[in-house]
């Protein structure tokens, strides 16, 4: 019992840690900077608590069941000996964890605003909500394509940084032809897809692979796919952006 409160204990102090210097810069600028008091500073307090009560659950979650599973599933594929049921779960993974993404939930919310604003949905077929629902799924189908090709990676040998050097040389023809409303968010998209929920799994996917396959070295071919993970959304995204507002060439 007391070594289990010591544990909770720890992690919701290496929470409140993780969390501190953000807690610090805000104070900081709030009071030494535009010198004002926190405006609702109880309902701050709040939602504080809140954030250092989420990310302590959340860690436990990631230890105790996401990542133990997500490797778990790689290895007992891995001594299946199919490949086809390997890549095809890499990218369901990538899909799923990817649409459940709350920091592309709200990004995508976010851009379909900007598009309704700027009077994109004025002329044409394209609704807000289809922008917003076609930009999820156009993101989410990226990282599952990158997932899948990742894991094909793993399990052929493939060379990374040749994979990784030709997909940022299609996204610079991508942005001479892409409309400059999407090139931002096109970017963007990259770092959003690698968040809380995907990279757990992902990462947990690539490491129980490398180490289940005979010839592979976990710290060499086990990481990566993040990296996938990061430039497919790029490629994606300025495609639909071409497919909604036309080329930018």
């Amino acid at each position: 019992m007391n070594s289990t409160l010591k544990y909770l204990l720890d992690k919701i102090f290496s929470a409140f840690k993780d969390v501190l210097p953000i807690i610090i810069i805000i104070a900081f600028f709030q009071l030494f900077v535009i010198q004002k008091p926190f405006p609702n500073l109880p309902e701050t307090l709040f939602g504080v608590l809140l954030v250092i009560a989420g990310l302590f659950l959340f860690i436990m979650g990631l230890e105790s069941a996401l990542f133990p599973i997500g490797e778990q599933m790689a290895i007992q594929f891995a001594k299946k000996g199919s490949v086809f049921w390997v890549v095809f779960f890499g990218f369901a993974l990538g899909f799923s964890t990817t649409i459940a993404e709350p920091a592309l939930t709200v990004i995508a919310g976010k851009a379909g605003e900007m598009a309704s604003n700027s009077g994109v949905f004025d002329h044409g077929a394209l609704s807000k909500e289809g922008y917003v629902l076609g930009l999820r799924l156009t993101i989410a189908l990226s990282v599952g394509f990158a997932i899948a090709m990742g894991v094909l990676r793993i399990l052929k040998d493939w060379s990374l940084p040749f994979f990784i050097i030709f997909g940022y040389i299609f996204i610079i023809l991508a942005t001479v032809f892409a409309p400059p409303e999407i090139i931002g968010l096109a970017y963007d998209s990259g770092g959003i897809t690698t968040s809380t929920i995907t990279v757990p799994l992902v990462t947990a996917l690539g490491l129980g692979l490398a180490s289940s396959i005979r010839g592979r070295n976990p710290i060499l071919d086990g990481f990566g796919l993040i990296a996938f993970a990061s430039l497919t959304p790029i490629l994606f995204v300025m495609l639909f952006g071409i497919f909604v507002y036309g080329t930018g060439a």
